[in-house]
């Protein structure tokens, strides 16, 4: 009797536990999602063939596609009417200014740590070495002749497309750098006009941002029923062996975005001035969620909603630095592309000089800004930097297969690096006035 109500009594713990905790929630879909994808994938258990396991990855994904479709509907509402609010909200051109000035030395800052671990990495371990060239005979050639190279233009050229000329072709292409543009130059002009002129204009823009986040709100209902299906999927078509033959371009990859998240809670203690344990608790859901959607913008609501409430950020701050975040600071994707650069490099035989990894560098930072936030797109950047140091895009090849998992850890880290940001920014914004 005692021992039924010992049992009885975790037993409601953990469902209370799970009512209450996202982050409980996820976890337990995760574990399960790569149980099953492990016991259904043709390389793993092999209870079924190949073509039924398939059929039923293509059903279990099913909440999850159906999850990420929810959010990118909403995706573009919400970054324009969040960006224009967060301008708007500082009441203030000199604070605009104040926050330009100090968040885009620190994205292309903390960006450009991430690529020199990156380096350091891949050049330290030469992970290359432990594989040989003739395997990217052998490693799903197919897909990586799908991927199309980016069409690389000219410096001024980039300036220029930076201004969309026309905002409803960007939405229809999903170029966030653009949206996130224009949505900068409104909330501008938007400020600079008298307020009873523009009141009808932010109580509508008020009124987009609260429907976008109950649509997502709804979506979140699904979320652990989407990791589920999107991890259980990933594992069914991967496998285990395509991990296996390049485990140590992965342990390179993995151990740099871990050091890339040190250098972050390194900012948080002694920049940001916080509590390094309460951070790191405070966006656990954030980052479960972001692992398992790949996405940034799929977490983009939970990001702004986890700044203000868990981190105490001032909404104007939150609101304008995750969507811009989430556009140009990729952090986890710029130390992941170039570490797959040299690690291809090493696999084909090419020596760089320093100033061609210097090169690289400047190349990879360049690209990373602007990635769209959507899974797999990194790998459509990654083709145009492998391009630029004269390596084919099909080197690929040899490490699609483990991208998506790739994928998962690096978007881990660059929504990591944006809530940092936040608290830097909240930091730098608002101590003066304390002080």
């Amino acid at each position: 009797m005692m021992f039924r109500q010992y049992l009885q009594k975790n037993i409601n713990s953990i469902s209370i536990l799970m009512k209450k905790k996202l982050w409980a929630q996820i976890v337990v879909a995760m574990i399960l999602g790569l149980s099953i994808g492990l016991i259904l994938s043709p390389q793993g258990g092999a209870l079924v063939s190949q073509s039924v396991s398939l059929s039923i990855a293509a059903w279990i994904k099913l909440p999850g596609s159906v999850f990420l479709n929810l959010i990118q509907m909403v995706v573009v509402p919400l970054v324009i009417s969040s960006i224009i609010l967060g301008i708007c909200s500082s009441g203030d051109p000199e604070y605009l200014k104040r926050v330009g000035s100090r968040i885009v030395p620190y994205f292309l800052a903390t960006t450009t740590i991430a690529v020199v671990i990156g380096c350091f990495l891949a050049i330290a371990i030469t992970p290359g070495a432990f594989i040989d060239a003739s395997l990217l005979t052998s490693m799903v050639p197919e897909s990586a002749s799908a991927v199309q190279v980016v069409q690389v233009t000219s410096v001024p050229d980039k300036v220029a497309a930076l201004i969309p000329s026309n905002v409803t072709a960007a939405q229809v292409e999903r170029n966030m750098l653009q949206i996130v543009v224009f949505s900068i130059i409104v909330g501008i002009a938007v400020l600079a006009l008298p307020k009873d002129k523009i009141k009808p204009f932010v109580s509508l823009a008020e009124s987009i941002q609260e429907i976008a986040l109950k649509i997502v709100s709804w979506a979140m209902l699904i979320a652990p029923y989407a990791v589920f299906g999107l991890l259980a999927d990933i594992t069914i078509r991967v496998g285990i062996e395509a991990i296996i033959g390049v485990s140590v371009y992965v342990a390179t990859v993995v151990l740099g975005l871990v050091l890339l998240f040190f250098c972050y809670l390194f900012i948080i203690k002694f920049v940001a001035k916080m509590n390094v344990v309460k951070f790191i608790t405070s966006i656990r859901d954030v980052q479960l969620l972001a692992f398992s959607t790949s996405s940034s913008a799929a977490v983009m609501p939970l990001s702004m909603s986890t700044a203000i409430n868990q981190l105490r950020v001032k909404p104007s701050i939150s609101k304008f630095i995750v969507p811009l975040g989430a556009t140009v600071n990729m952090d986890g994707t710029a130390l992941y592309q170039v570490i797959a650069a040299l690690f291809l490099t090493q696999v084909y035989g090419i020596d760089l000089s320093t100033l061609e990894i210097v090169i690289l560098i400047l190349t990879t930072v360049g690209a990373s800004i602007g990635s769209p936030s959507t899974p797999g797109v990194g790998i459509v950047i990654l083709a145009t930097i492998l391009q630029g140091i004269g390596l084919p895009p099909s080197g690929i090849a040899l490490i699609i297969g483990v991208d998506r998992i790739l994928d998962m850890c690096r978007t881990t880290v660059n929504v990591t690096g944006d809530l940092t940001a936040c608290c830097v920014m909240n930091r730098w914004l608002e101590a003066p006035k304390r002080e």
